[in-house]
């Protein structure tokens, strides 16, 4: 239980406006996890992450079995990045949204919470007493659990309650949206391919078709709709959406069907709702497929969505209900490279907005039925690059690459080293045949398999 007799008003008014680290790390940090549930023998400092000479400020977890965290300082739980509100020089540490600080602490967090004795951490928080913000990890997938938050006297226990609610009770799910702005880029067959592999991997999968026109995902498994449908969920609120699911089966060697994952199919009603009069009636607008999927984040590893093209309703539903954003892209399609740059600055950050806590985020792109030659890659690699160029707006200054992009094309390039390796699904015969026999490909071709095996270890296994 949150521990109510601490005075949050006295500990906030203790702290210098001035503060560094270690007064920050005594003065705020270890009554935080206190509030949060954790004893002083539950908590270790300076903890190695196995990463280098990575040290995270704090590694907490609740002791179990006579196993005391600060004695065995093994699986760590949830880890804590601090800072002070200055530096040792008195220069001011802001930690607000995309400020410098801010990114480089992000960017302390997510590669702790990845590191080789960290793998059991779920959670991750940063904070210098002015801001504060909580993490969440799934598999490979670091995201923003909370929106970055100025606290202060009024909001500060509501912070603490509602993180103590989140790192109390997390969801087994991750919900993937696969989204490009063009088409033809293979997300249906990509979601099809991924939601087999992963369960190949024993991992428990929800399919979602929120396509109204097209529904090719729901008729290339061959699934039928149900007596209730998606489209009646949206706006009937008595109806149960887990009657919409239907089960993806196939046939073993012995004829016995065997489930592989769950689908929840696309309709012939959802069409209607592209009416602006339809939509209307949706209450909560795109929030409605976010609210009606929040009930399956404990019963599934993985919920993926097959989002339509284009930036509707459903579109901006889908993405609106992701934890993450995946992006399929073709090396010799520039539009769908290019539209990374819509998803990605204006799309995500429109639906950020609505949302206010800091989801989704977006995945880097990939390559989607890649078949390169030398000259075509060069001319994929300069168009990303004109992508990436930010024209200063100094005359006479030479053209920069847009830090904020970069990630996203080029996720292996670091200073000194300019990787541009981009993850890649070369193009094969089989997969679309293999859509005609209503059978994933994953499972007609061991190379298919393996690429799409290393497409999810690449975005999504750890391990």
């Amino acid at each position: 239980m949150l521990n109510t007799n601490l005075n949050w008003n006295n500990i906030l008014g203790s702290i210098p406006a001035k503060a560094h680290e270690p007064i920050v790390s005594n003065q705020f940090v270890v009554p935080l996890l206190e509030a949060l549930g954790f004893n002083n023998q539950e908590r270790f400092p300076q903890f190695g992450t196995g990463k280098g000479a990575d040290k995270v400020d704090f590694a907490v977890r609740k002791n179990n079995d006579g196993d005391i965290f600060l004695t065995s300082k093994t699986n760590p739980y949830l880890l804590v990045e601090v800072k002070g509100r200055a530096t040792n020089a008195g220069v001011t540490i802001n930690l607000s949204q995309n400020t410098p600080y801010y990114l480089a602490t992000k960017e302390q967090i997510q590669r702790y919470m990845l590191a080789p004795n960290c793998k059991t951490t779920q959670w991750g928080i940063i904070t210098n007493s002015n801001h504060i913000q909580l993490f969440r990890r799934h598999g490979k997938v670091v995201i923003p659990a909370t929106p970055n938050v100025l606290i202060d006297h009024n909001n500060i226990s509501n912070v603490i309650a509602n993180i103590k609610h989140l790192i109390d009770n997390p969801p087994k799910a991750l919900t993937v949206c696969l989204y490009n702005d063009k088409g033809g880029v293979g997300k249906t067959t990509t979601t099809i391919n991924l939601a087999a592999i992963l369960w190949k991997q024993g991992k428990k999968v929800l399919v979602v078709d929120f396509d109204p026109q097209q529904r090719d995902l729901t008729e290339l498994l061959g699934i039928k709709e149900t007596s209730v449908k998606l489209s009646d969920c949206l706006i009937n609120r008595s109806l149960d959406i887990r009657d919409t699911i239907q089960p993806f089966q196939l046939l073993d060697k012995s004829g016995k069907k065997i489930k592989l994952f769950d689908v929840i199919p696309s309709d012939s009603k959802l069409e209607n709702y592209m009416d602006h009069d339809y939509e209307a009636k949706i209450q909560k607008g795109s929030g409605r497929l976010q609210d009606l999927l929040r009930v399956f984040v404990n019963d599934y590893d993985y919920i993926l969505i097959d989002a339509p093209t284009n930036w509707t309703f459903f579109s901006k539903s889908c993405v609106r209900a992701s934890d993450v954003v995946l992006i399929p892209t073709k090396h010799t399609n520039f539009a769908s490279i290019k539209n990374v740059f819509k998803v990605i600055k204006q799309f995500i950050p429109e639906v950020q907005r609505l949302r206010n806590d800091s989801g989704p985020t977006a995945l880097p792109i990939f390559f989607n039925e890649h078949k390169q030659t030398e000259t075509s890659i060069q001319r994929t690699h300069l168009e990303i690059k004109n992508i990436l160029t930010k024209k200063s707006i100094n005359n006479g200054q030479p053209a920069v690459l847009d830090p904020d992009l970069l990630p996203y094309y080029y996720p292996r390039a670091k200073k000194g080293n300019f990787d541009t390796t981009i993850f890649s699904i070369p193009e094969y015969a089989v997969v679309s045949s293999a859509a005609f026999a209503r059978v994933p490909a994953v499972f007609k071709n061991k190379n298919v398999a393996e690429y799409y095996l290393g497409l999810a270890k690449e975005y999504f296994l750890y391990g």
